[in-house]
């Protein structure tokens, strides 16, 4: 079977400790913040709603509004300023609005009390999702599925090419220059239509006869955030019964965990046995993920595979999630231009967007 039915766990790890996601004013939070942090989050969550800041000019602006002060800056300004590379006041509100989706404290509270009495509804807002469907050996099996489709069904899949140039006529992409492997040598291939996956500022960048002037300009300063995955292979965990909800060394059942710790540089931190058991050769290993965000050839990006493991490791006993010395193996992955950054140039995306929607065969 292709998809499996995975049920949804999202926490925050924060102060070595964990915390529902979305963000619940329960008996459990309040015993992990205790109390006086806890009186001071609601005190500051009713401060917000009776003077909510106006214009919410950024997404400082949009958090505070929705969580309080003190929230804001408990469980979403680390995590969030590691993804992006920039302060949350640097960031749109417009962006919040857009990601986020109009989650508050008071819709998270209210479908948790929903749920406690059995009227949750069947139609969950999107971040409070608490099942979903998985692919069994992860999202790379849909595209081998495609790829068996488009092959049963006559067509070609082509591998190992770089596209080089995105050829117009007439206002419409009529062919597309690839190169194959590490070769200079140059393939045109024919198309009624033209699919990219590949990050706008690099579209751009292709298409001849070049996009206006101003058009060039604005692709070519949207910035991006690229992306490190360290996997680590562990005999077990190092936390403790009251964080994994089992015995010392038990499986966390997260799918993600938030690191909201800004000691570590850690963003989050994936639990591959919770995706899909057939990720995982070794039932009896925990195989994690670490997220690190980054900038292509900042410190974190120009680190050796070695150094990147050998930190991985530190930062995860640094937060008393797995001991160094239970990790069995590694693996490290860097992904460029893995997130469209919203900041910067990308306030100015319209112009680019509009003159890309106007070649009609191109998507």
């Amino acid at each position: 079977r292709l998809l499996l039915v995975r049920n949804r766990l999202s926490r925050i790890y924060h102060r070595r400790r964990f915390f529902d996601y979305p963000i619940r004013l329960d008996v459990r939070t309040i015993v992990n913040l205790g109390v006086l942090r806890s009186i001071g989050a609601g005190l500051s969550y009713l401060a917000a709603q009776a003077f909510p800041r106006r214009p919410e000019r950024n997404l400082e602006d949009f958090l505070i509004n929705r969580f309080g002060r003190q929230l804001y800056a408990t469980f979403f300004k680390s995590y969030t300023e590691k993804v992006w590379g920039v302060p949350c006041t640097g960031i749109s509100a417009a962006w919040g609005a857009q990601r986020i989706k109009g989650l508050s404290l008071t819709r998270a509270l209210v479908h948790a009390a929903s749920r406690a009495v059995g009227l949750a509804p069947k139609t969950a807002h999107t971040s409070l999702i608490e099942r979903f469907l998985y692919p069994k050996f992860g999202p790379g099996q849909l595209w081998e599925e495609v790829a068996r489709q488009v092959r049963e069904r006559g067509g070609t899949v082509a591998m190992n090419r770089r596209v080089e140039r995105i050829e117009l006529s007439g206002g419409r992409v009529v062919a597309v220059d690839v190169s194959v492997g590490d070769s200079d040598a140059i393939e045109t291939i024919r198309c009624d239509y033209a699919i990219s996956s590949m990050p706008v500022k690099d579209l751009v960048e292709c298409i001849d006869p070049p996009a206006p002037p101003e058009v060039r300009e604005v692709a070519r300063r949207l910035p991006y955030r690229d992306f490190i995955v360290v996997g680590l292979i562990a005999r077990r965990t190092a936390i403790a019964a009251s964080g994994a909800g089992g015995r010392e060394g038990a499986m966390p059942p997260d799918n993600w965990i938030y690191i909201q710790e800004p000691d570590v540089r850690i963003g989050r931190l994936q639990v591959f046995n919770n995706w899909s058991p057939g990720l995982v050769p070794d039932p009896s290993t925990v195989w994690l993920g670490l997220e690190y965000f980054c900038a292509e050839g900042d410190d974190l990006w120009s680190l050796s595979d070695a150094a990147l493991l050998a930190l991985a490791k530190r930062e995860l006993q640094q937060i008393g999630i797995v001991y160094a010395a239970d990790v069995l193996d590694g693996v490290v992955v860097r992904v460029p231009k893995a997130y469209p950054a919203y900041v910067g140039a990308y306030e100015q995306f319209g112009v680019v967007r509009e003159w890309l929607d106007a070649i009609p065969n191109l998507f």
